[in-house]
């Protein structure tokens, strides 16, 4: 069984939890707990130490069938933080500095978040921002110092209840105030989903415009994060694409984040905003101090082409520029770059336009492929453009499975993935 494990010590490269505090004993607050604590926690380690064994034999033999140590590789202890970071299947590309909205500040996407929230509640008095954690900044940190400044009536926790949040900002929004509601992550948005679909979004609809709940925004952190596993990884914007009356966004960076935020809070429809937690820190650029706004409704062409047409939006739109990159030194391909931006109501006209182009379209999206919002997109394509296609549509997506842990990078739309899909579509 090995040598005997020292108090608070587990040798496993999954990490050993938190020791219990020191006025605990680092076991157990009464004494008479401390023995059996002590013995449960050293079988807990052992299994932990047996457990990582047993993985890096897994990794030995997956490593000896040809596979990547980037992706296989267990990280050791001493690694840090940027080493983790090269073994992201993206690379973020900051925009050009925006000038037209005077002075700017380097952010990462979280900082923009709460630029955004601060503009928010410095410019509406009404304006009030609440769910689990906010009062201390969030998981995330954006809302971090907003309770100082604001005070706690408007920036507030709340009972860990998402069908109470959601609930609880429909009826503030009644009111004529502004609501910014968080959902901690958007896995857990679906305790909320009734409270959403069919009392937020109708609720101008079956009221004849009475009533109506627009200034509503529930904003959920969302995406791969490579580590978040089964719980918090997932993409579900596909689910709140098929409810008319309500707006769903998903920005790709920090100067996108600030401006399309403050349009939902500002636009006269409820709306969810998911923010891609892997970009929180990963994205840094740029951003205007003052409020700005990003029309809703409207994709962008990042970059223009004449012989693929590639969509996508969050995370996945700096996975397809490097595509685009590829296929221009590898196969002299030009594609066209299109961040989709808002899922809901999508701008039809840009894509179309570009498809009818350059005859070819490539979609990616985090999400499962059965029902993502790619088949959606593939579907008004066929219909609005079916003349002018040179080869199917093609759709590369997340596997019909839940959300892996350690086999996320097998899981996630690669810049491979996209690139064979698009040689296939180019030597069809």
């Amino acid at each position: 069984m090995g040598p005997p494990l020292q108090p608070n010590q587990c040798g496993s490269r999954l990490g050993a939890p938190p020791s219990l505090p020191a006025e605990c004993g680092g076991v157990a607050c009464k004494p008479g707990l401390r023995v059996g604590m002590a013995v449960a926690a050293a079988i807990a380690c052992r299994l932990l130490r047996l457990h990582a064994a047993g993985a890096g034999g897994h990794w030995r033999r997956l490593r000896g069938a040809g596979l990547p140590r980037g992706f296989l590789q267990p990280a050791s202890a001493g690694e840090d933080a940027a080493q983790w970071r090269r073994v992201a299947h993206f690379t973020f590309q900051p925009d050009p500095e925006p000038l037209e909205y005077g002075q700017t500040q380097k952010m990462n996407l979280f900082q923009a978040v709460t630029s955004a929230l601060d503009n928010s509640l410095a410019k509406d008095p009404t304006a009030v921002i609440f769910g689990e954690d906010v009062a201390f900044g969030g998981v995330f940190r954006c809302t971090v110092g907003l309770r100082d400044k604001y005070g706690k009536d408007r920036v507030f926790n709340t009972p860990l209840c998402e069908q109470g949040i959601v609930g609880f900002g429909i009826g503030i929004a009644v009111t004529g105030a502004t609501a910014i509601a968080e959902i901690q992550f958007a896995d857990y948005i679906f305790p909320a989903f009734d409270q959403i679909v069919n009392e937020a979004a109708k609720y101008r609809y079956r009221s004849g415009d009475l009533f109506n709940c627009g200034s509503l925004t529930i904003r959920a952190p969302w995406g791969c994060v490579g580590h978040g596993a089964v719980y918090h990884s997932q993409s579900p914007e596909a689910f709140f694409a098929h409810c008319p009356g309500i707006k769903v966004v998903v920005p790709r960076s920090p100067f996108q984040a600030k401006g399309l935020l403050l349009s939902c809070i500002e636009d006269k429809n409820p709306c969810i905003f998911f923010e891609p937690k892997i970009l929180y820190r990963a994205a840094v650029e740029q951003v205007p101090v003052e409020p700005y706004n990003i029309p809703l409704s409207q994709a962008e062409v990042i970059q223009e082409g004449s012989d693929v047409t590639l969509v996508a939006w969050g995370t996945q739109v700096h996975v397809i520029r490097e595509v685009a990159s590829m296929a221009q030194e590898k196969l002299g391909v030009s594609c066209e770059v299109i961040d989709l931006r808002t899922i809901i109501p999508w701008d039809v006209d840009t894509v179309c336009k570009s498809v009818i182009k350059t005859g070819r379209l490539l979609v990616s999206h985090e999400a499962p492929l059965t029902g993502g919002f790619a088949s959606e997109i593939s579907s008004t394509v066929q219909e609005e453009c079916f003349l002018n296609l040179e080869a199917p549509i093609s759709r590369v997506c997340g596997y019909d499975t839940p959300f892996p842990h350690v086999f996320e990078p097998f899981y996630i739309p690669d810049k491979w993935k996209c690139y064979d899909a698009l040689r296939k579509m180019i030597n069809y």
